[in-house]
């Protein structure tokens, strides 16, 4: 997957642009990959249960039933595009819900007059590893990305100034070559007009 796009990538690129590559570090642990892993892994069964659902129902005795396969099989893409995405944690654990749900659909024809009632049991048990595998990858996925149990910063102490408010108000205070007289300074308030008060005042500057 990531030689095609390196490769797609390189198509639009000017001569001078740096290339991308391939090989390098990846930012994806084992857990994000065995969750990606997951992923693929229902999109594949989804699509068998969406394209060949008469295969199925024929293996295990169920035929007639071919629109709940194929009702499994669009839930299955959806949970392998949720285990491709950023939150790849909800993912797992909607296949473990789907899990849940094929366990109990396999149990109501793991029956005696059932002829496959063989397949079926390995179904079962294929499926219970499956939910074990889901669980697993939830669990360490959400353990991996989450910040629970970090000690929680205290910043109340903390003014937002460096060197503190009185040194950062005397920094921003008037230069003394911009400042008025003190009886200028004394003046009537400002109102959009020239005060009378100050019309003899003279501003010195030193």
């Amino acid at each position: 997957m990531s030689f095609m796009l390196s490769k797609v990538s390189g198509i639009a690129r000017s001569p001078g642009d740096p290339k991308v590559i391939e090989t390098g570090p990846s930012s994806l642990k084992p857990v994000d990959k065995f969750g990606r892993a997951l992923g693929w892994f229902s999109i594949g069964l989804g699509l068998t249960e969406l394209l060949a659902p008469q295969r199925l129902t024929r293996a295990l005795g169920a035929e007639g039933n071919e629109g709940f396969v194929r009702a499994m099989g669009a839930r299955e893409l959806a949970h392998g595009v949720l285990c491709l995405s950023v939150n790849n944690d909800y993912g797992a654990m909607t296949r473990v819900a789907g899990d849940i749900v094929d366990l109990a659909g396999l149990a109501s024809i793991y029956r005696d007059d059932n002829p496959k009632k063989g397949n079926v049991g390995l179904a079962i048990a294929a499926v219970i590893g499956c939910t074990l595998a889901d669980l697993y990858a939830a669990q360490s996925i959400r353990s991996l990305h989450s910040r629970k149990g970090e000690p929680v910063r205290d910043y109340s102490d903390r003014s937002g100034f460096p060197k503190g408010v009185g040194y950062s108000r005397g920094r921003a205070s008037v230069p003394r070559e911009y400042q008025a007289t003190p009886g200028a300074a004394a003046a009537s308030p400002a109102t959009g007009k020239t005060s009378p008060a100050s019309a003899d005042l003279m501003l010195e500057v030193h």
